[in-house]
C-alpha cells in the first residue's frame, strides 16, 4: 500500500503552529483562500467587515464572495490587520515565533515575496478545534480524510489545499528559519482601494 502524501502537509502544519504558538494549523493553497476560508466560517455575509483602505486587492474580494458587507477605514497599520469585527486578522506580512493571538484566526502567507518562500500557499492559525475540521473540509472539497470512494460528502467545499510538494519546501525552509522576524515592509506603499472602479462606491469610515 502506498504511503499518503498528505502526511507531508499535516507534519508542516504541525512544525507552523509549534513556531506561532498557535493551537493549530490549517494549510491553504494561498493567503487570499485562507482569508476566504476564515470569512465563510466566521458568517460574515450580510454584515459590516472593515478593513484598511489600503492594502492588496485579494483580501478585500475575499470579504465580497464571502457575501460580506466590505467597508474601508481610513487607517495605516504594519505588519497585519483585523477584519474588523471579527477576530480575523491578514497576517501575510508577518511569520515570526510566537506570533499567535489567541482567540484568533490568522492567515498566512508563504507566496514568493513573503517570509516563507515556497511559492504559492497559506495557512490559518487558530485555537478552535470545530473551526480546524471544518477548514479542513472546507479546502478539500467538503472531504473528510479518507480515500474518497469511501467518503460521505454532506456539505459543501472548495478546491484550496496545499499539495504536498509545497508543504515539503515549506519543512525544509522551516530547518533555517530564524525566531524572531521584523515584519516586511510594503514598498512601495499599497494603493487605495478606492482607485480601482471594483471598489470605487464602497463606504469610508
Amino acid at each position: 500500500m502506498l504511503h499518503n502524501p498528505y502526511k507531508i502537509v499535516q507534519m508542516f502544519e504541525e512544525e507552523v503552529a509549534h513556531y506561532t504558538g498557535a493551537p493549530y494549523a490549517v494549510s491553504t493553497d494561498s493567503c487570499t483562500n485562507a482569508l476566504f476560508l476564515a470569512c465563510a466560517y466566521n458568517d460574515v455575509s450580510g454584515q459590516d467587515v472593515i478593513i484598511p483602505r489600503r492594502t492588496y486587492l485579494s483580501p478585500p474580494q475575499s470579504i465580497m464572495q464571502a457575501g460580506g458587507n466590505l467597508v474601508f477605514e481610513d487607517v495605516e497599520w504594519e505588519g497585519i490587520y483585523q477584519f474588523k469585527p471579527f477576530p480575523i486578522w491578514d497576517a501575510a506580512k508577518r511569520f515570526t515565533s510566537n506570533m499567535y493571538i489567541p482567540g484568533a484566526y490568522m492567515c498566512l502567507s508563504f507566496h514568493i515575496k513573503k517570509h516563507l518562500k515556497i511559492g504559492k500557499g497559506g495557512m490559518i492559525l487558530t485555537d478552535d478545534k470545530e473551526a480546524v475540521e471544518w477548514f479542513k473540509r472546507g479546502r478539500y472539497e467538503g472531504r473528510s480524510p479518507v480515500p474518497y470512494h469511501e467518503d460521505n460528502i454532506e456539505e459543501e467545499g472548495w478546491n484550496m489545499y496545499m499539495s504536498p510538494e509545497q508543504a515539503t519546501r515549506g519543512l525544509m525552509l522551516m530547518q533555517n528559519h530564524p525566531e524572531d522576524v521584523p515584519d516586511i515592509p510594503e514598498d512601495p506603499p499599497y494603493r487605495d482601494l478606492t482607485e480601482f472602479g471594483l471598489f470605487k462606491d464602497v463606504e469610508v469610515r
